[in-house]
């Protein structure tokens, strides 16, 4: 698994890492083992950076309970979600609580009440509780917002939504994210499964072979992580052998623009 510089936020992260959204939103014995065996999975590949948020329902106490006994081998980057900063501080200690007093990765979640929580987590970083500050927007009509925080100096790491179908963010965010040294974090690396649906017949994908491709979701992925401007996708996943094909996609060699447009195209992009 390869790993690179996380921008300003001195971390080196696997280029793919695992969400939490939705697939750790679980209650029950059985559900949080089936949990922990996708974490234990992406462990042993090197997907050790894991992002959740309070917005996630149980996701954060569940992945907490998953990492238990071996969180020195993880990153996590989570995130503080609310209006009231009073709800927003209890939110933060709770994850603090849950993840072993730090968090490594501390994103403000699609940009809430961002000039108020800036200052709060600074004093957190400070206090050696976080490790690095980061904003977040999944929303298009955001991306203005998103790029004045970013040329406010005060984050280290954004993330946003990237994939085949989605590309605006090359438009400002990665050259913006380039030019500051920032570090990217991948949100939405198969279009909330849009790009999964109708996957190409395995034939067409004997040319991406010589790349390491075995599976459509392999040739996603590598598409993402082929511009080196991005530093970590995190697809979200129940299944342990889907959390594994993931993992192994993040190792070169990786698209050359030629193949780049060929995965476009399979794509209908």
């Amino acid at each position: 698994m390869e790993e690179r510089a996380l921008g300003g936020t001195g971390l080196r992260v696997p280029v793919v890492g695992m969400g939490t959204w939705r697939t750790f939103d679980v209650r029950g014995a059985a559900a949080e083992r089936r949990c922990r065996a996708v974490v234990d999975v992406a462990l042993e590949k090197g997907a050790r950076l894991f992002d959740s948020s309070p917005m996630y329902g149980a996701a954060e106490r569940v992945l907490g309970s998953a990492l238990d006994g071996r969180r020195e081998r993880a990153i996590v980057a989570t995130k503080v979600w609310s209006g009231d900063v009073a709800e927003g501080r209890q939110q933060i200690e709770r994850a603090l609580r849950w993840f072993g007093g730090y968090v490594d990765v501390y994103q403000i979640h699609n940009l809430v009440a961002w000039r108020r929580y800036l200052p709060v987590l600074e004093a957190l970083r400070d206090a050696g509780q976080i490790g690095a500050i980061g904003a977040t927007h999944y929303s298009h009509s955001a991306f203005s917002e998103l790029a004045e925080v970013m040329r406010g100096g005060r984050v280290q790491q954004v993330q946003v939504p990237y994939n085949v179908a989605d590309r605006l963010v090359e438009r400002e965010l990665l050259p913006l994210a380039e030019e500051l040294g920032l570090g990217v974090i991948v949100m939405r690396p198969f279009a909330e499964g849009g790009l999964m649906r109708r996957p190409p017949a395995a034939v067409a994908l004997e040319p991406l072979r010589a790349f390491g491709v075995r599976s459509w979701g392999q040739a996603l992925l590598k598409w993402i992580l082929s511009d080196r401007r991005v530093h970590c996708a995190i697809p979200a996943t129940s299944s342990p052998d889907r959390m594994s094909e993931n993992a192994e996609a993040g190792d070169g060699p990786w698209l050359n623009d030629e193949m780049r447009r060929y995965v476009a195209r399979l794509a209908g992009c």
